[in-house]
């Protein structure tokens, strides 16, 4: 009789192996008003419901205050209202924790949509836009069917200013 005990890991381990030698990277993509974006899984730590936050006097308005998760105190920047968006809080709103420059913050999105892997071949790079646009903060989009996934760097997308407030309180 064989053992098979720990199958089930082994075959994961390969699977993940097989994913890195191939480039394919994994993304957890959420929606911003109509448009859908991706962020690197590696920086999520988890997916909470909405909770009001304590809030902080002189903060820019997109950063909400902070909440206390298992004895860190999280800064919660929404990301709504930094793209000028609609700000609705009710039992749909989601946050989404990351780690993001040795510091953990919560980011307010509209939906989660899912865990996706994009191989190289599903990624493309970002067209210049020019202009007033600012889009330095996106990465690349990728393409999974007919849908359209901004890949965004959220170091860039919060700005150096933004990451040494939340750094400050």
């Amino acid at each position: 009789m064989e053992n098979n005990e720990g199958s089930e890991d082994s075959v994961a381990m390969e699977n993940a192996l097989a994913m890195e030698q191939a480039g394919a990277q994994e993304f957890l993509t959420f929606r911003l008003g109509g448009e859908e974006y991706a962020i690197e899984i590696l920086k999520v730590r988890e997916i909470r419901s909405w909770e009001a936050p304590t809030a902080i006097v002189n903060a820019p308005e997109y950063i909400k205050g902070v909440i206390n998760l298992r004895g860190t105190i999280v800064p919660i920047v929404d990301l709504r209202v930094k793209f000028k968006g609609e700000a609705k809080y009710d039992e749909f709103t989601v946050v989404i924790i990351l780690s993001v420059s040795d510091r953990v913050l919560g980011i307010v999105v509209d939906a989660v949509s899912d865990v996706m892997t994009l191989s190289p071949e599903q990624i493309r790079p970002a067209p210049p836009l020019g202009g007033e646009a600012d889009t330095q903060f996106i990465t690349a989009l990728g393409t999974v069917g007919a849908r359209m996934l901004i890949v965004t760097d959220i170091e860039r997308l919060l700005g150096a200013r933004d990451l040494q407030f939340m750094h400050a309180h």
